[in-house]
């Protein structure tokens, strides 16, 4: 039976210390839909002033770009490519 790639922790040491990130596409999804909120946040307070209504939209449209990996993401996470064993291809 194979391993599903997202079952597999990430780890990463940091000196004495490890991070162990498990279920990643969770993780990166709950990553991308905090930073979402916090470009349309960022330009609705933008918005409040005239000077700063570029920097505003340039926020949206990082925003709304962000929203399109949402289900690049869920589906990432659905499939995923993996070599086979020599031994399936051998025969």
């Amino acid at each position: 039976m194979a391993t599903d790639v997202n079952d597999n922790p990430l780890t990463l040491t940091m000196g004495h210390e490890q991070l162990v990130i498990r279920r990643r596409y969770e993780v990166l999804s709950i990553l991308n839909d905090f930073l979402i909120a916090l470009w349309f946040l960022l330009g609705s307070i933008f918005f409040l002033y005239p000077e700063l209504e570029k920097t505003a939209i340039w926020f949206f449209i990082v925003g709304s770009v962000q929203f399109l990996i949402r289900p690049m993401l869920r589906l990432a996470s659905l499939i995923h490519l993996q070599k086979t064993p020599e031994s399936h291809w051998q025969q």
